[in-house]
């Protein structure tokens, strides 16, 4: 950094992280000084008359713990030149948080920030998913990935992990927003994906380098998850969700909400059901968004062969079936809600040993799934 560039940053910095200064407060100085350089020159009496006695006596008096932190993250960013500072008046910033009613001021990233501009979904859902819906999340991030959507997620366990993981695969990618510093991956567990997501897609974070996982960090980011997508997907979420914030979040910055519809029985799947209720696009591929978001960015059957070759004609989201489908007389009996080997016998007519054997076989096929309680699900390609 040169130095305006430097005292512009450090503006910033203290601005945001000065222990008294609310969001709101600081959104009003900048909206009567025009900049955050020229906020942090004017003097208590001016902070005064535009944000209250008490934001002027905060900023009067500089915190040495913000210090600290203005010089870590001076360091991080010094580190690699993949690393970058954004704030609300960067041309770089993203243009789709300006329309949120709480754009973050200042963000933290790190890998390929082009994907800023690029069109992006948000999916969201579960922690613990079953199954099926991690495997939704997964197909339906790489389908939408493959045709040039940028994933938007939050690196949390389940659905998050999932739909990371599936977008790296094309050439959207994907966006990590994460709720503590970026470079504190969490949960430990995605450390890895985490370093493939800075190297493939983009970290990105409104906290500073060194912040650790607060829990009222998580929910706040939220808004950024929902406000960089055009839209966003809820794969599982039960009715106590923070997904169903994130929904909410999208529906007030004026975004699409979709949700994939799962069992009557299962309690991941009231949360979806409940949006849907409540005015939520019912989605069964991956294809009903990108037509309801505004089409293809690229031809499906081209962004297949680019991923993996002539072979990949049978990509999420397409029609074809499987080789066996639904003529195995077995995942018929299975239908679409999880069912008990005794269950599935009455239905098939089939021996325990004969039943236990298929169900082997297309567990290793990847087309069942079995679950606690001794019970058994279809997975469905989506």
């Amino acid at each position: 950094m040169h130095s305006a560039q430097a005292e512009d940053f450090e503006a910033w910095f203290r601005l945001v992280h000065q222990p008294g200064v609310s969001r709101s407060a600081a959104r009003t100085l900048l909206a009567a000084f025009a900049s955050a350089t020229s906020v942090m020159r004017a003097g208590p009496s001016q902070w005064r008359a535009v944000a209250g006695q008490a934001v002027a006596a905060a900023l009067a008096r500089p915190d040495p713990a913000v210090t600290q932190r203005l010089e870590a993250a001076r360091a991080w960013l010094a580190a690699s030149p993949r690393r970058q500072a954004l704030t609300l008046g960067d041309p770089a910033y993203p243009t789709a948080l300006l329309s949120t009613e709480d754009p973050p001021l200042l963000l933290f990233a790190e890998g390929r920030a082009e994907l800023l501009a690029a069109p992006a979904l948000a999916v969201v859902g579960s922690r613990h998913p079953t199954p099926q819906g991690a495997a939704n999340a997964r197909e339906f991030a790489a389908h939408l990935s493959a045709q040039g959507w940028t994933i938007v997620s939050g690196l949390a366990q389940g659905v998050d992990g999932a739909a990371h993981e599936g977008a790296l695969a094309g050439r959207g990618s994907t966006i990590a927003v994460v709720g503590t510093g970026p470079d504190i991956p969490y949960p430990r567990q995605h450390a890895a994906l985490a370093q493939r997501i800075a190297e493939g897609g983009l970290l990105l974070s409104e906290y500073a380098p060194g912040t650790p996982p607060l829990p009222a960090n998580f929910p706040l980011r939220n808004r950024i998850i929902a406000g960089l997508g055009r839209g966003t997907l809820v794969v599982e979420a039960a009715l106590q969700s923070g997904s169903l914030i994130t929904a909410r979040l999208a529906v007030e910055a004026g975004r699409e909400v979709f949700a994939i519809p799962g069992s009557i029985h299962s309690p991941q799947s009231r949360g979806c059901h409940a949006l849907i209720r409540q005015g939520a696009k019912l989605v069964e591929s991956a294809q009903d968004i990108v037509e309801e978001l505004g089409g293809a960015l690229v031809a499906p059957a081209t962004a297949a062969r680019r991923r993996s070759g002539p072979a990949a004609a049978d990509t999420p989201g397409n029609a074809t079936p499987p080789p066996r489908g639904d003529a195995d007389a077995v995942l018929q009996a299975l239908g679409h809600d999880p069912a008990t080997l005794d269950a599935l016998a009455a239905r098939t007519g089939l021996s325990a040993a004969a039943l236990g054997a298929r169900l082997l076989e297309l567990e290793l096929d990847g087309a069942v799934s079995r679950l606690p309680g001794g019970l058994f699900q279809r997975l469905h390609r989506t």
